[in-house]
């Protein structure tokens, strides 16, 4: 079986700690690899930055079909260019945001989501309604780092792992859903320091890809997720025509 973690901006360093996450739960004889979208943004932070990462992740998932990919990870909370990557892909393709609030419903009867800036906690909130899991989203705080701070910030550890404490009291959750996968690696030390489970969501998309593919499942190409009709795209786009 073989997974691919796409990450949707431009910024290595970032994969890498998207890599060790995904690696650390695949079974044996899955074999993974995470890429660093070709195009777009360094960071996802807004609506702008959003939209103009799509086409790199779709360029990514057609890389993957040519060379036998069975199934992928979307690595951004905001999980762009989610339905369009499904369909295009022969595999399933599953955002970490969906898996992260999906698998923390099954954690108690509320959770917390902690983001990167203010200015995103509108789309998350946009995404818990999407995927039925409003009623389980207590609360969705931001600590006010900027992403690639993640990486580079001394105290970004500590400042999340405050962050999550004060969610987790301030909304009496069960859990908390990291919202950055650039968090990742933060998921364990989060978790130790206030007793609650904490849900990386690029592990639970990983493994939920796993599962889908080790059961023989995907996206139904009935309907809406069947493969988008051949058309000629203009400009920068030109290469996406089919």
């Amino acid at each position: 079986m073989r997974i691919r973690v796409v990450n949707p901006n431009t910024t290595r360093a970032m994969t890498d700690t998207i890599e060790r996450s995904a690696g650390a739960v695949i079974g044996p004889g899955t074999r993974l690899d995470a890429v660093t979208s070709e195009m777009g943004p360094e960071s996802i932070e807004s609506h702008y930055d959003e939209a103009l990462s799509v086409p790199g992740v779709l360029a990514a998932i057609a890389q993957g079909e040519r060379e036998g990919v069975d199934g992928y990870v979307l690595a951004c909370f905001g999980d762009p260019g989610l339905d369009a990557a499904r369909e295009l892909a022969a595999g399933p393709v599953i955002g970490i945001a969906e898996a992260a609030m999906r698998t923390a419903t099954h954690l108690g009867r509320g959770f917390s989501v902690v983001t990167t800036l203010g200015r995103t906690v509108g789309r998350a909130a946009d995404l818990a309604e999407r995927y039925g899991v409003q009623r389980f989203c207590l609360g969705i705080h931001a600590c006010e780092l900027p992403v690639l701070a993640l990486e580079t910030d001394p105290d970004a550890r500590k400042i999340v792992t405050e962050a999550c404490r004060e969610a987790v009291e301030r909304d009496g959750s069960d859990a908390i859903v990291l919202g950055c996968a650039g968090m990742a690696d933060l998921c364990a030390h989060i978790g130790a320091e206030i007793g609650v489970p904490v849900v990386d969501g690029v592990a639970a998309a990983t493994l939920t890809v796993q599962s889908l593919v080790t059961l023989g499942l995907r996206t139904s190409g009935r309907g809406e997720y069947a493969a988008p009709p051949s058309k000629a795209y203009r400009g920068v786009l030109r290469p996406f025509g089919r």
